[in-house]
């Protein structure tokens, strides 16, 4: 897929990865729908960045947590756009609970969030995508192949991702190629301390923490593919052979 004038449409592009992402293909040549629900700020911060790359970027708030907003986006995306060639699903979050703190609530927070909105996203998308002979990504996490005692529901919704990735792929062919990248020590949580981000620098076998600029060129890579489907590409320095 040649990038330049296609419409891609960004989940949570107002913050971490989904910001560098939007600003990434920005710059490979797309116009980008800003998808954002909090992080307003964030969201007009990305649009500012892709419009001084001379691409159009749109914001669009939506709550994914909703199905009916999520499938709904993506026509309200080709509505403004006036296309959608490539969706990239990367809103999430991660929330350190306890298993013995895991509450119904929380569980369907995460859930509805990392695995359930990227279903209905890509089921609102589907027309557009077929049309188009566009692509779909999906920001899986290295959690989708490991045990984190602390963040069982997150681990759980990133196993989910692969196999929605996997899932779509075989739904949408031939039309629609469906991948994932699973970012490893990229981006850590705010909250982590310097010890915590030395450690992980220290045990990942490339010897450093990750960029989101290492998970964009998976993505582009994934995107100027055609002949990929269905594949989890890990972004981790190593993690996962440790």
């Amino acid at each position: 897929m040649d990038l330049a004038g296609r419409v891609a449409l960004v989940t949570s592009a107002g913050r971490r990865i989904g910001q560098a992402i939007a600003v990434g293909l920005a710059r490979a040549g797309c116009d980008v729908a800003v998808h954002y629900h909090g992080s307003t700020d964030g969201a007009r911060q990305t649009a500012t960045e892709i419009a001084a790359l001379g691409r159009r970027a749109e914001l669009m708030p939506a709550d994914l947590r909703d199905p009916v907003a999520a499938r709904a986006l993506p026509d309200q995306v080709a509505a403004r756009l006036g296309r959608l060639d490539i969706l990239i699903n990367s809103a999430a979050v991660m929330v350190r609970q306890a298993f013995e703190s895991v509450t119904p609530e929380s569980w369907d927070a995460t859930l509805e969030l990392n695995l359930r909105s990227g279903f209905f996203t890509a089921q609102g998308a589907a027309p557009h995508l077929r049309r188009a002979n566009g692509k779909i990504v999906n920001v899986a996490d290295v959690a989708a192949f490991e045990a984190w005692p602390n963040y069982l529901p997150h681990n759980i919704s990133k196993a989910g991702v692969v196999a929605l990735t996997r899932g779509l792929a075989r739904v949408l062919a031939p039309e629609v190629t469906v991948n994932a990248v699973a970012p490893g020590a990229v981006l850590l949580p705010d909250d982590w301390d310097q010890a915590a981000r030395d450690h992980f620098a220290r045990t990942t076998p490339l010897g450093r923490l990750g960029t989101p600029d290492d998970v964009v060129h998976a993505i582009l890579y994934l995107l100027a593919n055609d002949y990929v489907t269905g594949t989890v590409l890990t972004v981790d320095g190593g993690r996962l052979i440790r």
